[in-house]
């Protein structure tokens, strides 16, 4: 995409958000002119008498300077520490951007433009005032790595740093979280909130009695104590993804249900063995856009005449038609290798808009147990509900909340009227040399590979790096087997290699270089260039497919043209492709589905028909948040109303 491009699709976002999204105000240029004119006074200063500013800085905000007034030097010492620690000094662009995070904005900067070392400065300033400091991520290895990329940062300056990992005991999550900064996912500081309201409760003890809070009791010494700290700062990296998709997910801790358990394992694996049975509009009918399955007259006569054991007798005629069009659904709708993997005899989830493993995580009403009967592995009890708490309900507790994400803008409506804040657009420190390549549309998925495996021969040829993006699992895998028969070397990038992750991202933008990708390779991603790439145009990324969000397509281009170096993307779609028929309905994707059968050649001028589709998809997705949200609200509500914690009080 051209510098133009660029230009003129925020002009276009202007026109479509309106007010929404801001520039950066006059003043704020300002303060990043202050912050430089510190610069040269520190950098005569050695590293104990650098700390010991920083310590200064650390008395007076703890005194009740306002941290606004700290600013400009507390910045400055930043950039300074990571000079030196890390080679690296903020931008200017990057102080702005800090500025943004600090009052408690959105920050869109573009991919490339090195937000996690932006983050470093409010989360200086923050924590400062030693009630910590949260950073969350989308996942386990975007925090570690950036804790200890940007450790040395703060430990210079005389602050700790922790990092939130899922297999952490009890002990190493208080002492993470006793640190000046903590790094970590939304669930799991979802999940850690949710213990240790649990455990208060047990303890008899207020929900105000957590780690730091400043209180002089003591704890008991039978060893259980909350681990968090009173929710003070949230900075949310990829905002959109964890604030906007993220949204619709409940974090659930469960507890034993009342149904016998042999029972209800029995139920589960009898629905899944004769689901795939059933027909669609003869024995149950199929809603395309609630995604509900009911069975018919016809299909609940050919369920009650299906043989059962006799463990199923105290089973319900009522609830016997559910388990069954449950397993219906999962039948037809949840695939292996695109929605789930099976890991270690567990089912275990592949996140829609990242790609990774979401490990912990399971579908609710009884969606998990089902594809576990499926896939013929131990069936998990399904639970009610101890706790429960949504991302949204997790970040809006924060006294201070901000973002930064690279694709903000299209969500800037939604971000100013459920977490009250603007998103702000920060401009790029180098002009972007990114060029986007026409579309092409092809009829069948067959002729789309085809044509995609002959665009990376030819750039493999003359030894251009390309990154091809995919999205599920199992289509990542089939153009792998397509460019091994057509001899070209190259890495594949899904959930099933995560252990070689670092490895195959470090070495993506070499010359020569093949990689097949999942969301994997979209957002947090940086493929560095090497240096024999740029005269060839840098990094080529091809996507094979529309996601559901414009925004997961943004990200996945923003793995090239970074940060001023050349790059190019381009997009390859089909008439098969499921966009449409997710958008569309099934009755017009056959219609396309069967005129892209008959004609041969490219199609490009259908790729409108793919852009309506998406944006269907992503009004749906925006209706089905915001009635989430109104249920939620309403529920806490009526709990608050009838004496019930929200958070704990949660029957299904």
């Amino acid at each position: 995409m051209s510098t133009g491009i660029v230009v003129g699709s925020i002009a276009a976002a202007a026109a479509v958000f309106g007010r929404s999204w801001h520039k950066p105000p006059a003043r704020w240029w300002r303060l990043v002119d202050e912050v430089t004119s510190y610069e040269s006074d520190l950098q005569r200063l050695d590293d104990r008498a650098l700390r010991k500013r920083s310590l200064s800085l650390r008395f007076r905000a703890k005194s009740g300077e306002p941290l606004t007034r700290l600013l400009p030097e507390a910045f400055a010492l930043v950039r300074e520490a990571a000079s030196r620690v890390i080679h690296l000094r903020h931008f200017d662009v990057q102080i702005l951007g800090g500025i943004a995070l600090f009052h408690g904005r959105i920050a869109e900067m573009d991919t490339g433009e090195g937000k996690t070392l932006t983050a470093t400065l409010p989360m200086y300033l923050h924590a400062l005032v030693g009630k910590g400091a949260h950073l969350a991520t989308v996942n386990d290895y975007l925090a570690a790595r950036d804790a200890q990329e940007m450790g040395p940062i703060y430990e210079l300056l005389g602050l700790s740093v922790g990092v939130i990992q899922t297999p952490d005991r009890q002990d190493q999550r208080r002492r993470a979280y006793a640190c000046d900064i903590t790094y970590g996912t939304a669930k799991e500081f979802g999940f850690d909130f949710l213990r240790d309201r649990l455990l208060l409760r047990r303890m008899g003890r207020t929900n105000d009695d957590f780690l730091g809070d400043g209180s002089s009791q003591r704890w008991d010494d039978s060893g259980e104590q909350p681990v968090q700290r009173q929710a003070h700062l949230a900075l949310v990296d990829e905002a959109d993804s964890i604030l906007i998709d993220e949204a619709r997910t409940p974090l659930i801790i469960g507890s034993l249900g009342d149904k016998a358990r042999d029972q209800v394992v029995a139920t589960y694996n009898w629905a899944a063995e004769h689901a795939p049975a059933f027909v669609e509009d003869e024995d149950y009918d199929y809603d395309h856009d609630t995604r509900k399955v009911e069975l018919t007259a016809q299909g609940r006569q050919m369920m009650r005449a299906l043989p059962a054991p006799d463990i199923l007798r105290g089973v319900g005629l009522i609830d016997l038609y559910e388990y069954t069009e449950r397993a219906i659904k999962v039948h037809r709708d949840f695939h292996l290798a695109r929605q789930y993997v099976v890991r270690d005899g567990e089912i275990v989830i592949v996140d829609e808009f990242t790609g990774r493993l979401a490990e912990g995580r399971k579908w609710r009403d009884g969606i998990h147990q089902a594809i576990e009967a499926k896939e013929r592995v131990e069936v998990t009890v399904p639970t009610g509900q101890a706790a429960r708490i949504t991302i949204q309900d997790l970040f809006l507790r924060y006294r201070f909340l901000a973002g930064m994400t690279g694709t903000a803008l299209t969500s800037a409506r939604e971000f100013r009227k459920i977490y009250r804040t603007r998103v702000i657009r920060v401009p790029t420190n180098r002009p972007v040399k990114r060029q986007r390549l026409p579309t092409r549309v092809f009829g069948t998925s067959d002729r789309k590979w085809a044509a995609v495996v002959q665009e990376v021969q030819e750039l493999h040829a003359k030894g251009q790096p390309v990154l091809i993006g995919t999205r599920s699992i199992d289509k990542s895998e089939t153009l792998s087997r397509m460019l091994t028969e057509a001899g070209i070397e190259h890495c594949v990038l899904n959930a099933n290699e995560i252990a070689k992750e670092a490895e195959i991202v470090a070495l993506a933008g070499q010359r020569g270089k093949v990689t097949v990708a999942t969301n994997m390779a979209g957002r947090g991603t940086d493929i560095k260039l090497g240096s024999d790439v740029t005269q060839l145009g840098g990094l080529c990324v091809i996507g094979t497919e529309m996601h559901d969000a414009a925004r997961i397509d943004r990200q996945l281009y923003g793995r090239c043209g970074r940060q001023g170096d050349p790059g190019e993307h381009r997009q390859y779609l089909a008439l098969d492709d499921e966009i449409i028929r997710n958008g569309l309905g099934p009755d017009y994707a056959d219609k396309m589905e069967r005129f892209g059968v008959q004609t041969d050649g490219q199609l490009d001028r259908y790729v409108r028909v793919f852009q309506r589709a998406q944006r269907k998809v992503e009004r749906k997705h925006l209706r089905d948040r915001k009635m989430l949200l109104h249920h939620e609200k309403e529920r806490k509500k009526m709990q608050r109303e009838m004496g019930q914690d929200p958070f704990l009080d949660t029957a299904e």
